[in-house]
């Protein structure tokens, strides 16, 4: 006799009080309020990361694109920091907690950055720090990704994992495209006098994201159940909190996972997130460097071509469920990093054509308002645009035309869900049935490392070499990754099927 989960604290016996389609339908209900997690956990990135420049710039006009790397990375960090540390909490406890937690944390750190305008002072510092905890509350993407890899079988789990990725991407859309749509709120906005709250293009996204939030706890709380099944889809005890005299574990030790296949996934999953942060952090700069948008520009059209590529990536994902059950995983992790290289090598700079430099505009326009009125300095109607010229490479480096950077977005779009997807399907077969709440925050602290790092790197090496440095880096890293992938093929495999070939 085997048991099955009613509730949160209580097993219950298989054919005592309900059936198995019962808790298969509890089940993918909880599947789907993890889903909609992994959305929120998205939006809660993507949101603002379109505003954040020019937010930055207009609370702090000392900040440079340096800084914005540091920013931008302050949420990966945050993550990574927090990722291992809930997955190690759901292995022991129920996941309602970690996850309840988490969204409050990422609740309160939207309503700060909402309010960071308002203080005295070190206002970047404070917009830092928010930021981080945002990251610290996204940490548990560890426990979301464990527990759908715990609640499905071996044959659920790609579509599953597909299904968790579409929402995330969904996420990538509706973020960037609500940040758009609310940017027509401009950046005076409508001021709130009883919170002491301007609500702007710049914090009504936030405040968006802290709404979110509520419904996501009240959500886990009502709806999420613990649920477990085996590699055949058959009910099992969830042992992160059935207790220990009712449950009967067959002894694992750590050697029966692959720690080879292992570490070359978390390698993958670096890379492919450090990719993709990289992209992500310096869209809105290059793109007010190369075409002269505006900071208004920069945040409506970034934001559109965002949601296009979401818009992308869910059909990709619709694809992958399909094409992955012809030709396997691991053919295409590596088309998508073939396809990611070939976006990366089209952005590189070509041609004698070069881009507009910034200070033109200051001399033809602002510094003649500044001498002759000079009470109208302040007027920021002339906002100056273009490539700025204390960054000396845009005297010599040939602009990147818009056709390339769509063409670019087109080829990422691609390449970059069918990688996110594959390559934590793989790693979730590759640790079959152990619990797998600290090995998914270990993954994702990797990823989280990449969007620290990745940003970090970008706004260095873009501020001071400018896009043509920047780009062909990541062209020689894509390689690596193609490389390493190739090398660890046949290891890359499921924890079932590696153990059968074992004992054959």
């Amino acid at each position: 006799m085997s048991f099955v989960e009613s509730d949160e604290n209580t097993p219950l016996l298989r054919g005592d009080i309900t059936s198995d389609g019962d808790a298969d339908r509890s089940r993918w209900r909880s599947i789907r309020v993890m889903y909609f997690t992994m959305f929120l956990s998205s939006v809660g990135f993507t949101i603002v990361i379109t505003s954040i420049w020019p937010y930055l710039k207009k609370i702090d006009d000392s900040a440079d694109a340096s800084f914005l790397g540091w920013l931008v990375a302050a949420y990966s960090l945050g993550q990574m920091v927090a990722s291992p540390l809930f997955g190690l909490w759901s292995n022991h406890r129920p996941r309602r907690e970690p996850l309840v937690c988490s969204i409050l944390i990422n609740v309160s750190a939207n309503i700060y950055y909402a309010y960071v305008y308002l203080l005295p002072s070190h206002k970047k510092i404070h917009m830092l720090l928010s930021r981080t905890f945002v990251g610290i509350g996204a940490g548990n993407v560890a426990v979301v990704r464990s527990y759908v890899a715990g609640a499905t079988s071996l044959t659920e789990r790609t579509s599953a994992m597909a299904n968790m990725s579409a929402c995330q991407a969904l996420g990538f859309i509706l973020g960037p495209a609500l940040q758009a749509a609310l940017s027509f709120i401009g950046e005076t906005g409508v001021n709130v006098k009883f919170i002491q709250l301007q609500v702007n293009m710049y914090t009504a996204p936030a405040l968006l994201a802290a709404c979110f939030g509520v419904i996501n706890i009240l959500l886990v709380i009502l709806v999420l159940r613990e649920h477990c099944v085996d590699d055949h889809g058959n009910h099992i005890p969830a042992i992160n909190y059935t207790p220990e005299e009712r449950v009967e574990v067959t002894a694992e030790v750590e050697g029966d996972i692959d720690q080879f296949a292992v570490l070359t996934s978390n390698v993958l999953f670096f890379v492919i997130l450090f990719i993709f942060a990289v992209f992500e952090t310096i869209s809105t700069p290059l793109s007010m460097d190369m075409f002269a948008w505006t900071r208004k520009e920069a945040v409506l059209y970034n934001g559109i071509i965002l949601a296009s590529i979401g818009f992308e990536s869910i059909l990709v994902f619709l694809v992958v469920k399909m094409v992955s059950k012809r030709v396997g995983d691991r053919p295409l992790l590596l088309g998508g990093l073939v396809l990611i290289f070939a976006g990366f090598f089209i952005l590189l700079p070509w041609g004698n054509q070069y881009p507009k430099i910034q200070w033109t505009d200051i001399q033809n326009n602002t510094m003649p308002t500044i001498r002759l009125a000079p009470t109208q300095a302040s007027n920021t109607s002339l906002e100056p645009t273009g490539c700025p010229s204390e960054q000396t490479w845009c005297f010599f480096t040939p602009v990147i035309h818009l056709a390339q950077y769509i063409t670019s977005d087109i080829l990422i779009g691609v390449g970059y869900p069918t990688c996110n997807v594959m390559s934590y399907t793989l790693y979730s077969k590759i640790l079959g049935p152990k619990p797998q709440g600290v090995y998914m925050g270990w993954l994702t602290a990797s990823g989280s490392g990449a969007r620290t790092l990745g940003p970090v790197f970008v706004s260095h090496v873009y501020t001071l070499l400018g896009p043509r440095w920047a780009f062909s880096v990541i062209c020689g890293i894509v390689l690596a990754a193609v490389v390493l992938l190739s090398a660890m093929y046949k290891r890359l495999i499921a924890f079932s099927i590696r153990h059968r070939r074992a004992m054959s």
